[in-house]
């Protein structure tokens, strides 16, 4: 099994973020070798697409080393250091039903030590939801735009604001909207310019995307807004 599984503990020091588990696929044996190797050498690891399934299969000492979020199905394993440092990216979500997505996002930033505000269930199908807080989400040097179903959100907040933004389409929506692929095409399609688009329901690339980001910027560069 060693033959299939080489962890890559230094991701970090060649592009300045950390190795990640993506644990669908993967056997619970796999996981808990990967998950012994990670402790053997005091290292921490994210942990994603972490079925329940396959937490509960794991051993109990392991299942306790890990701060698990059904949600997101996302998992720190080993001491992971909250973040102390403002947050610089704002986390934009249509609706609940892309919350879990959003999660992911969250957890990815928080597991490399970065905070994140949250602007949540603001789509535009009650665009007063998003105008009452744009003002805000416009300090932010990073905004990550977390959109189903036509992702009508995307243009309008790529409109609106001066940072970077990145646009996660997800699987929301009914039979149109194609498990995601009408969400992808309209965020790749979108008339705001400079919109930086990752894959469907991709949490952890767009958070990965945002580090590469933040990684060569200054901490106080675009600070939010005391409001």
């Amino acid at each position: 099994m060693n033959d299939h599984l080489t962890p890559d503990y230094g991701r970090a020091e060649r592009i300045g973020i950390e190795e990640a588990i993506f644990c669908g696929g993967k056997t619970i044996e796999q996981v808990g070798f990967l998950l012994d190797e990670a402790a053997r050498l005091g290292h921490a690891l994210l942990l994603t697409r972490l079925s329940p399934e396959t937490l509960n299969g794991l051993s109990a000492a392991h299942r306790g080393d890990i701060d698990y979020e059904p949600l997101s199905r996302t998992g720190f394993f080993g001491e992971v250091a909250a973040p102390t440092k403002p947050a610089r990216v704002a986390i934009v979500s249509a609706g609940t039903s892309d919350a879990g997505v959003a999660l992911e996002v969250e957890r990815t930033l928080g597991y490399a030590g970065h905070a994140t505000a949250g602007f949540h269930d603001v789509g535009v199908a009650g665009l007063w939801r998003l105008m009452e807080r744009i003002q805000t989400i416009k300090s932010f040097a990073v905004v990550v735009v977390v959109a189903g179903m036509d992702a009508a959100l995307v243009g309008v907040v790529g409109g609106l604001v001066p940072g970077v933004v990145i646009a996660v389409p997800t699987s929301v929506g009914y039979g149109a909207a194609r498990g995601g692929e009408t969400a992808l095409a309209a965020a790749l399609s979108s008339c705001a310019p400079g919109v930086a688009v990752v894959n469907i329901d991709n949490g952890y690339g767009a958070g990965c995307a945002a580090l590469r980001i933040l990684n060569h910027i200054p901490d106080d560069a675009r600070a939010p807004k005391e409001r």
